[in-house]
């Protein structure tokens, strides 16, 4: 979805429980983690496990619910022509990321028992583990989701808060990088912040639908879409389109910062209360976030970086300067499980697909897992903040099918 992130506060789980016990995270290292801390210049997000014993068990995590739609959305991607500008990824070519998902969709089609799965992957692909904020695969899991929120095609005294088209002359990169707002003359100028695009003539005319809430126009900015009920019973979807190109700053840690929730309280939910409790204070935190997203009416599939849809607890988001886009990933941490009617952490061991960034998933120590739509979902991506392990399955050379 190209967006931002709640930082603290994000995501939805919607796969089914993977049984067994996935490791615990070892936790942070050092006097704190740093999971912002850049690679240096030139650097890659993964390094190869030689060890056999350090390659983890992928017998846990051999169910295929959603997983080959999301198999099927990347190899549509890197059908693109322009997809493979990305490539090769180190060593990693296109022609190895496609073969390797065809692979693994094969065994996935093949119905194997979990314990066959692992046995197949071991023998055929090389593991790749992340660094990690750390060099030692510490990562940072956070989540997002796609709310549900009322909404009108037109203003009316409840509806007055609205989502915006991108303005006219907004001009974009060959990745979909915001170079800014082309003038008359041709000059391409900086598109201003949050705080300053109301004032800036920019966003006149420029009203795609009105919500009833701030907050939760400003939670379709964060999550980067949402699905809509409109008056007369019926739906539709936005989506992103581009956004000011500014950067990304959390609301969540302000809060935190200024005393207002305290750090191990801090949940979308508790923001929501806050600002229903103090709704002077929505526009005055909100606007600390310089960045600014525009949306455009979607097909009804909420859509990553990669223009694909994406799949609950299948889509994974990360820094596309260091990770590789549309490649196979596994991930193992401790995510919010809605049991019995409460929601608890428990460990999971998923296969996931990378197809998506955002704004504030910048860095190797950064992933963000895709959870679902709605508030069941709203409610578990807001407790989803817990360290854990990455890898990137590539099929071995001696596999790569002869052209």
């Amino acid at each position: 979805m190209a967006k931002v992130r709640w930082w603290l506060a994000a995501g939805v789980m919607g796969a089914a429980l993977v049984g067994g016990c996935a490791p615990q995270p070892s936790g942070p290292i050092g006097p704190g983690p740093d999971y912002d801390r850049p690679l240096p210049p030139g650097s890659l997000a993964l390094r190869r496990v030689t060890d056999s014993a350090a390659i983890p068990d992928f017998s846990r995590a051999a169910q295929s619910q959603g997983l080959r739609d999301a198999v099927a959305r990347s190899l549509n991607y890197l059908a693109k022509p322009s997809s493979q500008q990305h490539f090769p990824y180190g060593t990693i070519t296109h022609a190895r990321a496609v073969a390797s998902l065809k692979a693994m969709d094969e065994l996935l089609a093949a119905g194997l028992t979990g314990e066959q799965l692992n046995a197949e992957l071991r023998r055929k692909f090389e593991v790749y583990t992340s660094v990690g904020w750390n060099g030692r695969g510490a990562v940072l899991f956070t989540g997002y989701y796609t709310p549900i929120f009322e909404a009108s095609l037109e203003r009316t005294d409840r509806f007055r808060y609205p989502l915006y088209r991108p303005p006219d002359g907004l001009v974009k990169g060959p990745d979909g990088e915001i170079l800014g707002i082309r003038l008359v003359g041709g000059q391409i100028v900086e598109v201003p912040a949050r705080a300053d695009l109301g004032g800036s003539g920019l966003l006149v005319g420029r009203e795609l639908v009105w919500l009833a809430d701030p907050f939760e126009a400003y939670i379709a900015h964060v999550q980067g879409s949402a699905r809509l009920r409109l008056p007369d019973g019926s739906g539709m979807t936005v989506g992103y389109a581009a956004s000011n190109g500014q950067p990304y700053k959390s609301i969540a840690k302000a809060l935190v910062d200024d005393g207002r929730i305290d750090a191990e309280r801090m949940s979308l939910a508790a923001m929501i209360e806050y600002f229903r409790r103090h709704p002077g204070q929505i526009n005055v935190y909100v606007d600390r976030n310089p960045r600014f997203i525009f949306f455009e009416p979607s097909d009804g599939a909420p859509r990553g970086s990669l223009n694909e849809p994406v799949t609950p607890m299948r889509t994974i988001a990360t820094d596309k300067a260091v990770y590789p886009r549309a490649c196979l990933a596994f991930f193992q941490a401790s995510l919010p499980t809605a049991v019995g009617g409460r929601i608890v952490p428990l460990p999971y061991d998923g296969f996931a697909l990378d197809q998506d960034a955002g704004g504030a998933i910048r860095a190797p120590g950064r992933c963000d897992i895709y959870m679902g739509v709605g508030d069941e979902a709203g409610q578990r991506a807001g407790r989803t903040q817990t360290e854990g392990r990455l890898y990137y399955l590539f099929l071995k050379p001696e596999y790569m099918p002869a052209r």
